[in-house]
């Protein structure tokens, strides 16, 4: 990767490694040091948007959730979903009945060690696996049962088929909470599901919200909208407090993409939103993939030969954050583990090895094989990276010690993938690339690239309030009745703008042009 490189080609070579082409209901999501979430922006930069210095960690999840799993074209797709919902389940994220429960674990315990063997399934034997946040002896027997009478014969493709189709079942199903708290002050935990806009507090949904019924979010500081007009005509302002603006503002970035990728029919019918009336004024922000519609009928058109799937029963990483508020419970080893070899990992050790044999030495600061802005990218498997991913913080509201939705921890992937990105800054010795490093050019060549920079500044920066100056003319001059000026005009600041300072600078301005003018007619 270079330097430059935008958001789309790192995704585009994470899924080509793994073999996806159902590649839109998934993302990278990274964390800040300010443990805020991010979903990576496919259209910018993707040194620019990381506020850490390098080596990033990002993490590959589901980010749309299909509207019906079953229905996925390719089974390498519907295998990383049950990984994510199961990784859900684990979290406590997908809340289901004892009964409910009971299956999805029968269906996860059959996909991973295939039918039950009296000689090599002990009694208790499903207690070496870890599905939920917490359960009991009870609910493990029943785990068991149901194993061993129910699902004898099913493969882990048919087992995991089943399993999404009764999860797609669950009212939790695609909840990805983020805390809150109401105008109440409660805690509470805001998601958007395909099916629509869900607030749950405790164990229940208290709040859900078709798509269709959601006319407009919006935020200003830690404070987030949302405008409902369901039937009769009947507009309901929902109003909730995140933690921080930045928490509030990925909030409603979140629900802005999973909107316009579950209701829009087409993509051509994204629009720019703004989280303000004034486009001055707020955040501006726009979907840039595919809706659920337009992936629905691209996967439809896929013909090849299924790729291979190289199933592995991943232990879950150490903490367990959900929305039960449950205590944590350390991860039990899994037993009849199957090795991971996915291809993704092959290419990272057959890249590590030509690294070694070539014996370029790059200093401590990363590695690269084509100068200034290479970057090495490392994928691991199996838990959390080594490198020191730390758990999000509690929700508002939360005690110390206490567990909550709010704290998804940094490695929360589908197959526990986690992107390792070091962009080095060293160019390889002797390359042409090295040798025109900033601090090696020419003196007069320094001032005139400065020269140039501060220019366009001042041409942008001129732009600008020549653009913003015609605006202002029209707003006070002209007679336009438009909806979007009146709006503007009648806000209390345009108003105390107008009158106290517009209006006396108009006037003085006048009275400056007509003694020019007297003068000129006097000489």
């Amino acid at each position: 990767l270079q330097r430059d490189a935008k958001g789309q080609y790192l995704f585009d070579l994470l899924c080509h490694h793994l073999n996806l082409l159902e590649k839109d209901y998934f993302g990278i999501r990274f964390v800040d040091p300010d443990k805020q979430r991010h979903w990576l922006e496919f259209t910018k930069s993707v040194v620019k948007q990381m506020r850490a210095q390098p080596p990033f960690t990002m993490c590959f999840r589901v980010k749309f959730y299909p509207t019906d799993p079953a229905a996925l074209k390719e089974e390498i797709t519907r295998y990383l979903v049950f990984l994510q919902i199961k990784r859900d389940l684990y979290h406590g994220r997908l809340l289901c009945k004892t009964s409910d429960a009971a299956l999805l674990a029968a269906y996860i315990l059959q996909a991973e060690i295939g039918d039950y063997d009296p000689g090599k399934h002990p009694e208790g034997y499903s207690s070496k696996f870890q599905f939920f946040p917490k359960h009991s002896e009870k609910l493990e027997r029943k785990i068991a049962e149901i194993h061993k009478s129910e699902l004898s014969g099913q493969t882990p493709a048919t087992s995991e088929l089943n399993f999404l189709r009764k999860a797609q079942t669950l009212e939790t199903y695609g909840v990805d909470p983020h805390p809150c708290k109401d105008v109440s002050g409660n805690a509470a935990f805001l998601a958007f599901t395909p099916f629509g806009f869900v607030v749950l507090q405790g164990n229940k949904r208290v709040h859900f919200i078709k798509w269709n019924e959601v006319t407009k979010m919006k935020f200003e500081g830690k404070t987030f909208y949302l405008y409902v007009s369901q039937k009769e005509e009947k507009k309901i302002v929902l109003t909730y407090f995140a933690p921080t603006p930045e928490a509030c503002k990925h909030l409603w970035k979140c629900g802005i993409e999973n909107q316009a990728f579950y209701k829009l029919e087409k993509s051509s019918q994204v629009r720019t939103v703004s989280s303000s009336n004034l486009f001055f004024k707020g955040s501006r922000f726009r979907y840039s993939g595919r809706v659920a519609k337009e992936v629905m009928e691209s996967s439809a058109k896929i013909k090849r030969e299924p790729p291979e799937i190289h199933r592995a029963g991943l232990v879950p990483s150490r903490s367990c954050p959900s929305i039960t508020h449950g205590p944590r419970l350390s991860s039990v080893p899994r037993t009849r583990r199957r090795a991971v070899h996915i291809s993704i990992m092959e290419a990272f050790h057959r890249f590590s090895s030509f690294l070694h044999q070539s014996g370029a030495s790059r200093g401590q600061d990363g590695l690269g094989l084509g100068g200034t802005g290479t970057t090495f990218v490392a994928v691991m498997s199996g838990g959390c990276p080594p490198w020191g991913a730390e758990p999000l913080p509690a929700p508002v509201g939360a005690h110390p010690g206490q567990d909550a939705a709010g704290s998804h921890e940094l490695c929360d992937t589908p197959a526990d993938i986690a992107v390792r990105v070091a962009v080095s800054d060293a160019g390889l010795t002797g390359s042409p690339r090295a040798s025109c490093s900033a601090g090696n050019l020419p003196l007069a060549e320094q001032v005139n690239k400065f020269v140039l920079s501060v220019l366009r500044l001042l041409l942008v920066t001129v732009g600008l309030l020549f653009v913003l100056l015609l605006l202002l003319i029209v707003l006070t001059e002209s007679d336009l009745d438009t909806a979007f000026f009146r709006d503007i005009r009648q806000t209390p600041e345009f108003e105390q703008f107008h009158y106290q300072y517009f209006c006396p600078l108009r006037r003085w301005f006048a009275c400056k042009v007509r003694a020019v003018v007297s003068l000129l007619i006097d000489t």
